[in-house]
Formats: structure tokens, C-alpha cells, sequence
């Protein structure tokens, strides 16, 4: 499964299941815009917007913003990102109701007639611990993707990650998984902060804790199938690693016998060594089983014949 559309059907699921009461709905607005939206200012007018590169996803918080404050919002730019040859919507709501909505979902404060940013997490919204949860999809909705290992490509692996504008907002956000015993790291990118898990085991208690079952189930089959495929080219490359091996045996064998061969005559051997010998030139590619077999002797007992004629050739060279 291609990794954009993993994450566009994680995506999915998560909106599918909806959130409860209008404080969750809030929270999770708040987590959203926080993530991926920006504070704009028209003159004396303040408002905000944000970018979307899923329909889905932007229709479902512009439907939050119009159930929970009435708001009305346009698209102000449609650019195609040359990458990934998808639409990036621009989507504005500027108007006297603006600040207010920023001050209910914790982004701006007042301060007489200042307006100030809250680069934290405002602890009103996450009092609850269905806010918590809801909090937490919004900001996957808003910058988060996974990543998931492809069968063909034994470099890829699994990542999930969130994109933070701000280390405080990053940091908190942490403390909020850590909660819930979700143990995700942090890093700095291009002047964002990027919260993230690598495991499949941390990702996949992610998607359980974000309630996408689904998701999880195919993260686990693919899992599945790239242990499986893992297991088969491990062992593949056993029997790889064992041929080579019995082949040069065999080939170091062969050399052996035809020195002997030319230096003193197969005839000079005793009877035991000349037949085993013989079998070996006769059929180089044998395996000792095969070759054992053909002479209703043991496969110590081969190895042991064999042994000795190495051993004569070695005393060949050395008195060369």
C-alpha cells in the first residue's frame, strides 16, 4: 500500500468515527489549527487560515467551525504542489468573529487592546479526557502522516509523525501522549518541531488509541507479510550460504584427486580411497549424501575418506 494513501484512509477512518460533544469538537479544532493553520491580519482585522491538501479533512473542520461558531470560511488560493501532483487549498476566515474564535480555542489571548499568541497548550480545552483524545486527532488531522515499510524495499520502515511550528506547542503535546503511555521522540526540521514514533508496536498502539481499528488491522497484516517475506529470503539465503560452501568442498576435493591423480595414480591408493575417489571425479556436483549413498557408506564415514585424500594431496605439494 502506498504510503500517502495509508495515511489518506487513516485519515478517513478517524473522521468516520466523528467526535462526541462540542468541548471535544473544540479541542480538536484547536489541535487542527494549531498545527496547521496561521494568524492573518487584514489592516485592523485579524483572522486566520489554513492549508489543506485533503477535501475530507477540510470539509470536516470547516464543518466544525460553522457548527460550533457559525463561521463562514473561502478559499483564497488552489495550487497544485508539483510533487505529488495534488491540489493545496487555502482555506480564510477573516471577520469580526475572528478573534473571539481564536481567544474560544485557546490560540490568542487579550491583553487590553494587545492580542497575544499562546504557544502552548491552553489546559481549559484538555480538562476532560475525551478532549484529550480529541486534542490529539486533531493534530494528526492537521500535519500528521505514517509511513509504512514497502515489501520490496528492505530500507523502508515505519514512521509516524506530527509537525509542531513551535517547541513549546511540540513539547506539551509529548506530555499529552506520554499520559497515555505513547512514548513518541522529538526533533527539530526546518525551523518546525517534529514529533514521531518508529516502531510498528508504538504506531500501532497510535492508531488503537486514535480508535482507527482498521488501519491498525492492515498495518499488522502488512507486518505480517513483510516478516514472512523477511523469514523466506533469511532462509533463502541459508541455502544459498550452505551451497556455496559445498560446492567449493567439492570443487577442493575434485582439485585434490586429479593432483593425486597425476602426481602418484588413483591406482596407489588403497581400494576404499580409490572408489571414493572415482565417485567424486565421476559426479562433481553430488552432494556427500548422494555420493554416500552410491557407495552404501556413511556420510561420516565419506567425510572421514575424503579427509584423507586431502590430506595426501597436501603431502603431495609439500614434498613438490
Amino acid at each position: 500500500m502506498a504510503n500517502d494513501n495509508f495515511t489518506r484512509e487513516l485519515k478517513k477512518e478517524i473522521i468516520k468515527k466523528g467526535l462526541g460533544n462540542a468541548c471535544c469538537k473544540t479541542a480538536a479544532l484547536s489541535a487542527f489549527l494549531r498545527t496547521t493553520g496561521s494568524i492573518v491580519r487584514n489592516g485592523s482585522a485579524i483572522g486566520f487560515e489554513f492549508v489543506s491538501e485533503s477535501e475530507n479533512v477540510a470539509e470536516f473542520f470547516i464543518g466544525l467551525l460553522e457548527d460550533l461558531f457559525g463561521a463562514e470560511l473561502k478559499i483564497v488560493q488552489a495550487v497544485t504542489d508539483n510533487r505529488n501532483g495534488r491540489n493545496r487549498l487555502v482555506f480564510q476566515c477573516l471577520s469580526e468573529e475572528s478573534p473571539y474564535i481564536l481567544s474560544e480555542l485557546g490560540i490568542i489571548s487579550r491583553a487590553g487592546d494587545d492580542i497575544l499568541l499562546n504557544f502552548g497548550i491552553d489546559k481549559y480545552l484538555i480538562e476532560n479526557d475525551c478532549c484529550r483524545r480529541a486534542f490529539i486527532k486533531g493534530a494528526f488531522l492537521g500535519s500528521g502522516s505514517c509511513t509504512v515499510p514497502r515489501l520490496n524495499d528492505a530500507r523502508s520502515g515505519y514512521h509516524l509523525e506530527i509537525v509542531f511550528t513551535n517547541k513549546t506547542l511540540a513539547d506539551e503535546f509529548l506530555i499529552l501522549l506520554e499520559e497515555y503511555e505513547i512514548l513518541a521522540k522529538c526533533i527539530d526540521r526546518k525551523g518546525g518541531r517534529v514529533v514521531y514514533l518508529k516502531s510498528r508496536e508504538s504506531i500501532s498502539d497510535f492508531l488503537y488509541f486514535l480508535g482507527a481499528e482498521s488501519s491498525c488491522e492492515k498495518l499488522d497484516e502488512l507486518a505480517d507479510r513483510k516478516d514472512e517475506k523477511n523469514r523466506i529470503n533469511r532462509v533463502a539465503n541459508c541455502l544459498q550460504k550452505n551451497y556455496d560452501k559445498t560446492a567449493l568442498a567439492s570443487v577442493n576435493q575434485v582439485r585434490a584427486i586429479e593432483l593425486i591423480s597425476e602426481s602418484i595414480g588413483l591406482q596407489e591408493l588403497e581400494p576404499a580411497l580409490q572408489e571414493t575417489a572415482k565417485a567424486r571425479i565421476g559426479d562433481k556436483e553430488a552432494s556427500l549424501r548422494e555420493l554416500a549413498l552410491r557407495l552404501n557408506i556413511s556420510k561420516s564415514c565419506l567425510n572421514h575418506r575424503l579427509r584423507k585424500l586431502l590430506k595426501i594431496a597436501e603431502e603431495i605439494k609439500g614434498g613438490s
